[in-house]
């Protein structure tokens, strides 16, 4: 049976809890491109079964920020996933700070080992800095899944060198992510 993957794309297009912006880019376009990528990397794979919360660019979840996060959840939680991937990109007003790191509910779980494996993968394969594993028991979709639920701020869409990687690696986030995957659960690749 294959393994049940949901990817969250966050934020939505038009305004409607739509993210961070900056050099040029949205994060709910990156965030839709990488996970796209990543659904088909999943979903190419005979173990993998994949879902995205956002099947075409446009696709508007909520009528704002608690609906959205409310219905994401709901869609993962009903399909039964075996694992809740959320994408994100960060943005700060110091446009000097730059990496990525992965949120957890709480360390010592399936969702922290996981989370540990695609953000030395995204390190490793982008060429980000390494911010870290880190705990936030506030994130919503961390708190509502049902399953092992990790949320990733891919990179800084703020800073102009990773918001260059987020413009140009986009199928690299997601080839990292997968790869994070198939560490965690010590498979191989096809």
């Amino acid at each position: 049976m294959p393994i049940k993957i949901f990817i969250d794309q966050g934020h939505n297009p038009g305004g409607i809890n739509g993210g961070a912006e900056g050099n040029g880019l949205l994060e709910q376009d990156v965030t839709y491109n990488v996970g796209i990528y990543l659904n088909q990397l999943l979903n190419n794979d005979y173990r993998f079964e994949s879902m995205v919360s956002r099947e075409t660019i446009d696709t508007i979840l909520g009528t704002n920020n608690r609906t959205s996060l409310a219905q994401r959840v709901n869609m993962a939680n009903s399909w039964n996933a075996d694992y809740f991937i959320s994408i994100h990109t960060n943005a700060s007003e110091n446009p000097q700070l730059n990496g990525s790191e992965v949120y957890v509910y709480s360390e010592e779980t399936p969702a922290y080992e996981l989370a540990e494996d695609v953000l030395n993968n995204i390190v490793t394969i982008v060429g980000t800095r390494d911010n870290g594993v880190r705990v936030n028991r506030t994130l919503y979709v961390l708190r509502r899944t049902t399953m092992p639920a990790i949320l990733i701020e891919l990179a800084y869409i703020t800073n102009t060198q990773d918001a260059e990687k987020l413009r140009d690696n986009q199928y690299l986030f997601a080839y990292a992510i997968y790869r994070g995957i198939l560490e965690y659960l010590s498979f191989s690749e096809l």
